[in-house]
């Protein structure tokens, strides 16, 4: 015991050093990674796997490992990656600038977030839309954009629920798989049923 309470007090003098707080927070950044992506993944995964895939239950339970390993993997592994380019460039510049946090993150963008899988296309279309927000809010306090005497977000609406709607009636296939799922779930399904049992009961007739 005393030697397990010298070596956490030796971690802890170790965590207090200013020079390894670059590294230290790649290491950190790392394992928050991996902690936030199997919170947000795994309830997701459990929830739209048992929802609509088919197949046994431990293909299920696979699918929804899969998908959270795959997630928090990536989520830490972009984290260390961009504080890593982020260090470099004020270590060669010796100060710390807005194009360095923008260039590091377009490099850990392209390296693990540029594969063209279901888990990086969700998360980039996530980002994608709070991305736009914080650029129009952004474009409205520089002068940009005249700020407005109503709130927009009614307009917002319309024109995201119209456009999905339209895509989905006549162009399904641009959605992503998980959404056509969901669409399908909503707007297709609701218009079959055969009796009471697959009107109210069940969405399909079991057979």
């Amino acid at each position: 015991m005393e030697m397990l309470a010298s070596a956490v007090r030796a971690l802890n003098l170790l965590l207090r050093q200013r020079r390894l707080h670059g590294a230290l927070a790649a290491v950190k950044g790392f394992r928050n990674g991996v902690v936030y992506g199997a919170k947000i993944r795994a309830p997701h995964a459990l929830v739209m796997t048992l929802l609509y895939k088919k197949g046994s239950l431990q293909d299920k339970l696979k699918a929804i490992a899969l998908a959270t390993y795959t997630h928090s993997r990536n989520l830490s592994l972009f984290v260390v990656t961009y504080k890593c380019l982020l260090g470099a460039q004020r270590w060669w510049q010796g100060k710390e600038g807005q194009l360095h946090s923008f260039l590091a993150a377009c490099v850990g963008g392209w390296l693990v977030f540029g594969d063209n899988n279901h888990i990086n296309s969700q998360i980039n279309m996530y980002l994608l839309s709070r991305v736009l927000f914080g650029l129009s809010r952004l474009a409205v306090e520089k002068g940009y954009l005249p700020a407005t005497k109503r709130d927009p977000f009614p307009l917002f609406a319309t024109l995201v629920w119209g456009l999905v709607l339209w895509l989905f009636e006549y162009h399904p296939h641009t959605l992503q798989p998980s959404l056509q799922s969901s669409m399908t779930y909503l707007y297709d399904d609701s218009n079959v049923w055969h009796d009471l049992s697959d009107f109210l009961v069940y969405n399909k007739k079991r057979t």
